[in-house]
């Protein structure tokens, strides 16, 4: 009896000391001081070193440096799912690569096109979906992510639009193009072309919207409440969210070319009536 009292004492005081110091430390981190400067200081461009060529200053941030770091990654990742290729694959980086290629030219010709135009697309909306994805996840390990920086999703949105146009003309010719500008009446053509204008802003504020939203989300909750929220809230802010803004992204680059496409199909094919119709 006098065992188990002494056994009881012993627990309890373990007990008391170790919530004693678990408060202490929970208080330590929980403390926030200013908010709003700790915000700032997260969302502030981060100058990693400078280079002075001449009179030019060049500016490296942690934004190209990131990058840098995916798309070296992503040419290593490619590379060595690439380097062994069977015609029956049996190892995971054929499997996956291919998956994700018939994927994406499965998507292409669901967009209004042909198998050969998908071909040519895939490429471009495969690198640019698998770039943005995984910028986005760089955020998992405590490095901003560059889609924070108004810059980087502008630049891809620029990118991007200007990509549209010109494999759209390679896809369907100067004249397919323009029959899809004034398709089905010619007074569509200004509000086509207010479109293309419409379109990468479209692309580069959802891209750059939800990361920001997110990344600064995450920042709050991690000066807030340091402890075991952050770890499950981030499994979508920073994991989930981060892969779905890349596949969005991806998605309404093939649509904007099928769109052209199917419209200068569509407009091809009015045209072959009225011909056989006055035949």
């Amino acid at each position: 009896m006098i065992f188990s009292v002494i056994q009881y004492r012993i627990v309890l005081s373990f007990m008391t000391r170790f919530w004693a110091a678990f408060k202490d430390q929970l208080i330590e981190e929980a403390a926030v001081g200013d908010i709003g400067a700790a915000i700032r200081h997260a969302i502030e461009p981060n100058i990693l070193f400078k280079w002075q060529i001449g009179s030019f200053e060049l500016i490296f941030s942690d934004v190209i440096v990131v990058s840098w770091i995916v798309m070296v990654f992503i040419f290593v990742v490619a590379w060595l799912a690439g380097r062994r290729r069977e015609k029956i694959p049996s190892h995971v980086g054929q499997l996956l690569s291919e998956s994700l290629v018939n994927l994406l030219l499965n998507l292409c010709q669901n967009s209004g096109m042909t198998y050969d135009q998908a071909e040519r697309v895939v490429p471009f909306v495969g690198t640019i979906g698998l770039f943005i994805t995984f910028t986005n996840l760089s955020s998992l390990f405590k490095i901003p992510p560059p889609a924070k920086n108004p810059a980087f999703p502008i630049a891809l949105a620029l990118l991007t639009i200007i990509y549209v146009i010109a494999t759209s003309i390679r896809l369907v010719g100067l004249r397919g193009f323009w029959a899809s500008l004034v398709f089905p009446k010619a007074m569509l053509l200004p509000f086509r072309i207010l479109d293309f204008i419409i379109k990468p802003m479209s692309l580069a504020l959802r891209l750059f919207g939800n990361v920001f939203g997110a990344y600064i989300l995450m920042e709050f909750i991690y000066i807030i409440i340091p402890v075991l929220i952050p770890g499950v809230v981030g499994l979508w802010f920073d994991l989930a969210d981060g892969i779905l803004q890349g596949a969005i992204f991806t998605y309404l680059t093939i649509m904007y070319i099928g769109e052209i496409v199917e419209g200068a199909h569509e407009a091809e094919h009015e045209h072959q009536i009225r011909q056989s119709a006055h035949i």
